[in-house]
This record gives structure tokens, sequence and C-alpha cells, in this order.
């Protein structure tokens, strides 16, 4: 009789990008990294222009579905620290997004096949409920179950690369 192989728990995969982190910090973040995945990982470096004397970073990652979570647990830890990690909804389980920035801590939510976040039901719910008649209230209670703040502080992040400049317009209008 032949033995049937062992089924492989589905591999989940996403991206983390380190938004920004300070020179001295960026060796632990590694490590971190590599400690929540179970191997030594080494990022490529380069500076962020937004914020001087720090460093930016993308890493592409594999492993077992929930290591997004555990990646963004195992850099919470540290207040100067902007981050995103995505990981990808796979068959039969759901994808996730964390955000992190230090003025706003950590943000989660759930995403589907094609990244986008995905609200819960309850959570619209409450939204709708706390807000009553109030259209500006139920906006405020969308944008925050959707983490626009914290897309808003990282946008800047996102775009800034040596090969693109950041504009700040301190005075408008």
């Amino acid at each position: 009789m032949t033995a049937i192989p062992a089924r492989q728990p589905p591999t989940a995969r996403g991206v983390l990008l380190v938004h920004s982190s300070p020179r001295a910090l960026s060796p632990h973040v590694e490590w971190a990294v590599g400690r929540a995945l179970g191997e030594a990982v080494n990022f490529d470096w380069s500076d962020q222009p937004v914020l001087t004397g720090s460093q930016r970073a993308e890493y592409y990652w594999e492993g077992d579905p929930g290591t997004g979570a555990r990646l963004a647990s195992a850099l919470l830890g540290w207040e100067h620290l902007r981050f995103e990690v995505t990981e990808d909804a796979g068959f039969g389980v759901d994808g996730g997004r964390w955000l992190h920035t230090p003025e706003l801590g950590i943000f989660f939510a759930q995403t589907d096949t094609v990244g986008n976040i995905v609200i819960p039901e309850d959570r619209i719910r409450y939204a709708m409920e706390a807000a009553g008649a109030n259209a500006l209230e139920l906006h405020r209670e969308l944008r925050l179950a959707l983490g626009q703040a914290w897309d808003d502080e990282l946008e800047p992040f996102r775009h800034a690369s040596d090969f693109n400049s950041v504009v700040w317009l301190h005075k408008v209008g």
C-alpha cells in the first residue's frame, strides 16, 4: 500500500513595507522580522526623504496563514517605526492589512482577494447607530472603519523614494 503524502498547509504571502525606521533601529527590525518568519532576512534599505535620518524598505514574504499578524506584532513595540503589512487572501483564508504609525498606533482590517478592505456588517451597523441621522458623523465613523487616518498619515511615506520628490505645502490659499 502506498502512503498518502501529508497535505501541506496553504502558503500565505504578502508584503512588509517599512515606511520609516531610524537608522539605528533598522538592524533590529530585520532581526524581529527574521524571528517572526523563522529565517534570517536582509532588507535593501534606502533613505526616506520625508523624514531625515530614517530609512525605508520593502520585503516580500511567504509563510503560513497568520504570518502577517506575527510580523505586525513583532514590529509593534517600536514607537518611531512606520510600517504596513499585507497578507493576501487565499483559498479559505481571509487577507489582512496592518498599518502602524507612531501617532495613531496599529490598525487592522480584513481584506478580500483583490486587497480591498472588508468592513464587517456589525461595524457598519455600529457606525449607523452611532451616527443616527447625522451624515457627517456617519462619514467620520466609516472613515475610521476604513483606517483613513492611517492611510492619510502614511501616504507621503509611500510615495517618497529616490525617484520621487515630495513637495510639502506649508501654506495653501
